[in-house]
């Protein structure tokens, strides 16, 4: 099953990205270098894009696997209220996400592959989300896990604890989307800043080249184009982590 603490890239979508980010590079670089060489070989610098767009992307799906995992809980507190074991009430929560969500979503294969284990494995329904909660590297659902298979053992009210698990997650995800929305237009404010020196430079080269051609043709002018490039790629870094809020 899946692990949800990386994303592997399909052979598409590696070539997707390598190509898009090697064409960008390789314009960049020709904006602040004009050399055709020094942009060719920088643009192989794609490659190293791959890690943070894998570990966004990994993010992201964790991310909706929680909202899944809220959906899921809501569905188990009511099938336990009504007398049902954990088991059949993973059967049951399986029928009702089904009505929202397809069979390719995370939770919706996680729960098949959880009611095939349990049926024809015989498998243990605790064992199979012991496991979906190491694979999801997600702490809410570690937490979840942990707490239902204490009160299994000393025998705790399963209806409440699985109510207020469900709570608290949709305040987590509320309070998420309240960041979101007030860092949002934060973030895009940041990221126009940073454009605005590849426009600057855009407009130098079409109304005014003479002036920056010292900037092309000396070694001092290289020196200069590679540290505001440096300069704004740490920006860049710097103000994605500050906006980087974690609940």
């Amino acid at each position: 099953m899946t692990d949800y603490g990386y994303y592997k890239f399909s052979i598409a979508e590696k070539m997707r990205i390598l190509s898009m980010g090697y064409a960008s590079i390789f314009i960049v670089s020709m904006l602040f270098y004009k050399n055709f060489i020094v942009s060719f070989v920088l643009g192989f610098a794609c490659i190293a894009l791959l890690k943070p767009v894998s570990r966004y992307k990994a993010e992201k799906r964790r991310e909706f696997l929680l909202v899944q995992f809220k959906d899921l809980l809501y569905s188990l507190s009511a099938s336990i209220a009504t007398g049902r074991q954990m088991s059949m009430a993973l059967v049951e929560a399986k029928e009702n996400l089904s009505l929202i969500y397809t069979p390719e979503t995370p939770m919706m294969q996680e729960l098949a592959y959880i009611t095939k284990s349990i049926s024809e494995n015989r498998e243990s329904e605790e064992t199979l989300l012991l496991d979906l909660a190491k694979r999801s590297s997600r702490d809410d659902i570690k937490n979840f896990v942990d707490v239902y298979r204490a009160c299994r053992i000393s025998g705790g009210n399963m209806e409440k604890v699985i109510s207020n698990a469900g709570e608290i997650l949709v305040e987590k995800i509320e309070i998420e989307k309240e960041i979101e929305a007030l860092t949002g237009q934060k973030k895009f404010e940041g990221r126009l800043i940073m454009a605005m020196p590849f426009i600057v430079v855009i407009f130098l080269n079409i109304f005014s080249p003479e002036y920056i051609q010292v900037l092309y043709t000396t070694v001092k002018g290289r020196i200069v184009m590679t540290v505001a490039w440096m300069g704004i790629l740490a920006a860049y870094k710097i103000t994605e982590k500050i906006m980087d809020i974690k609940v």
